[in-house]
């Protein structure tokens, strides 16, 4: 049972990108902070996004209880890093997650979807929370338009 778990987490994880903190601000006395972490774009080369998120100190959790449980707040920018080689990428509406981390033990996670806007030729990226029982209108967007060179 563990194997096949593990391989289902695995699988799941393949084409999310893993982000690298570049940046944590402390905003109060009780340890809460703003974290920001870095991520290329798995599919996109010379893409890079940064997304910030709010982290729960210890003090704030002894006060406020809800222990395993982080805000769903995030905001995200992406930018042109480098040349853009937009690789084999999912070009349906629906858009493909690129980057994953939880911010509860099981319900809830920040994520970051990429969609192709082929009419526009723009990359939309949407940082948003996925929530099993109430679904979350917290969200934040960057795109990057793809310009031809003619």
């Amino acid at each position: 049972m563990k194997r096949i778990t593990f391989a289902l987490l695995l699988a799941a994880s393949a084409n999310t990108a893993f982000a690298e903190e570049v940046g944590k601000v402390d905003v109060d006395w009780l340890g809460n902070d703003i974290v920001i972490e870095a991520f290329p774009d798995p599919k996109v080369e010379g893409v890079t996004c940064h997304v910030a998120y709010f982290e729960r100190g210890l003090v704030d959790r002894l006060q406020n209880g809800n222990w395993f449980e982080d805000p769903s707040n995030s905001s995200i920018q992406c930018s042109q890093t480098g040349a853009i080689n937009v690789g084999d990428i999912d070009r349906s509406d629906e858009g493909e997650n690129i980057f994953s981390q939880r911010r509860s033990i099981i319900w809830k996670s920040l994520n970051v979807t990429r969609i192709f806007d082929s009419e526009n030729n723009t990359l939309i990226y949407l940082a948003h929370a996925n929530e099993v029982q109430n679904g979350s209108a917290k969200m934040s967007l960057s795109t990057i338009p793809l310009y031809s060179e003619k």
